[in-house]
């Protein structure tokens, strides 16, 4: 995901400027150590429910205050540095904005996304 770009095509829409005061952005990526017991990671594998996350975004969108959320989690074999998760929330005033960032982000880690790390 171009975040900037996916910005500022949020920004294009009429309503924008009534209804958004602030943007949070969450980019997650492959770390080369386990969060476990902090071994090497050479790679992670991941697979990722796209209805769920779906289904997570629209119960999220109905949040009040909330404008508009992006989300894009990849599947596949990544190397550390990789990006894998973006989350984009946008809406009226951070006391909103914040809880829904971080609760949507527990919520597809922990019901949309398996992942197995592959150590040295």
């Amino acid at each position: 995901m171009d975040i900037s770009k996916t910005i500022a095509t949020m920004k294009q829409r009429p309503d924008f400027n009534d209804k958004v005061g602030m943007i949070l952005i969450h980019n997650g990526t492959v770390r080369s150590w386990s969060r476990k017991d902090r071994q090497e990671v050479s790679a992670l594998e991941t697979v990722v429910d796209h209805q769920k996350i779906d289904a997570l975004r629209s119960e999220y969108l109905q949040r009040p205050g909330i404008y508009e959320i992006v989300v894009e989690a990849k599947s596949g074999r990544f190397l550390p540095g990789d990006d894998l998760l973006f989350i984009i929330v946008a809406g009226d005033i951070r006391e909103n904005i914040k809880p829904v960032l971080a609760e949507l982000l527990d919520r597809i880690k922990a019901e949309a996304v398996s992942k197995n790390e592959v150590v040295r």
